[in-house]
């Protein structure tokens, strides 16, 4: 297929409504995409424990992009290799001790599908426990074992910046920080230079799509990257203002459809019944 597409989905306020679930109409829309011979991935700064659900509903046979580029691995074929690029470990604890003289509740390492509580903390636990991964409890200075793919800092809305600050001011060369909202205040903390275009590149790389060739779905400031990637970077329409400003299209929000209304007119995909 000549012209076949790279089709990349950011799962939480893009590809899934606000109950954590995919509409039939955007499944199918998919469906008729792969059907006509372009390729469906999803990139997402969820873990894979988290994402794998949606990747089985989706039938999907391709690599997927998790912790927002820093773990990129087929599911589907062990031989197309894994790519983790993790935090240095010393900088990780290096962040904890500094914790120390800041408000917060608790942090968070995440080492693929192990993960480590500075706290422990039973709200947090029934979140992190999804796709039963092994969980340590305990200061992370002490039982942190191995470079973490991602750390999460959660603290309270009036404590962000002062945090951040801190980390810009001395980590600023080998981190990058976000700051999500919803549902908690949380820093995440990934190593420098980690974001979903790249693991998007390495995937489009793969199958030989150039870049203009590449559709990408997102909201937050973690899909900025992958958006301005892309040929199509498409925003929903429930996305950041940042993200719509620099986007080249702008879709219905996850809740109306976005994915499968776009794709259907871009595509020019048949219709289906629903």
């Amino acid at each position: 297929m000549a012209n076949r597409h790279l089709i990349a989905l950011d799962l939480d306020g893009t590809l899934l409504t606000d109950d954590k679930t995919i509409t039939e109409k955007t499944k199918q829309t998919l469906m008729a995409a792969k059907e006509q011979g372009h390729i469906v991935m999803i990139s997402t700064g969820r873990p894979y424990r988290s994402s794998e659900p949606y990747y089985h509903e989706l039938q999907l046979d391709t690599p997927i992009v998790n912790f927002n580029g820093a773990f990129v691995h087929h599911p589907m074929d062990n031989s197309w290799g894994s790519y983790h690029t993790p935090l240095d470990i010393k900088v990780a604890k290096e962040i904890v001790e500094a914790c120390r003289s800041f408000t917060f509740h608790n942090i968070i390492a995440e080492v693929i599908d192990d993960v480590y509580f500075h706290y422990h903390d039973e709200k947090l636990l029934d979140i992190f426990s999804f796709g039963n991964p092994r969980i340590t409890s305990g200061d992370l200075a002490e039982y942190l074992e191995d470079s973490p793919t991602a750390m999460l800092i959660h603290t309270d809305e009036e404590h962000v910046q002062t945090i951040r600050k801190h980390l810009s001011d001395v980590h600023a060369e080998v981190i990058d920080h976000r700051r999500w909202a919803d549902p908690w205040h949380v820093i995440e903390i990934v190593k420098s230079g980690m974001n979903k275009a790249v693991g998007l590149k390495r995937v489009a790389d793969f199958y030989g799509i150039p870049a203009e060739r590449v559709i990408a779905f997102g909201d937050e400031d973690n899909d900025l990257e992958m958006i301005e990637y892309a040929g199509r970077g498409v925003a929903m329409g429930n996305a950041i203002s940042q993200l719509k400003s620099i986007a080249n299209d702008i879709t219905l929000t996850n809740e109306e459809d976005g994915i499968a209304i776009y794709l259907e007119e871009t595509l020019n995909l048949k219709k289906r019944i629903y």
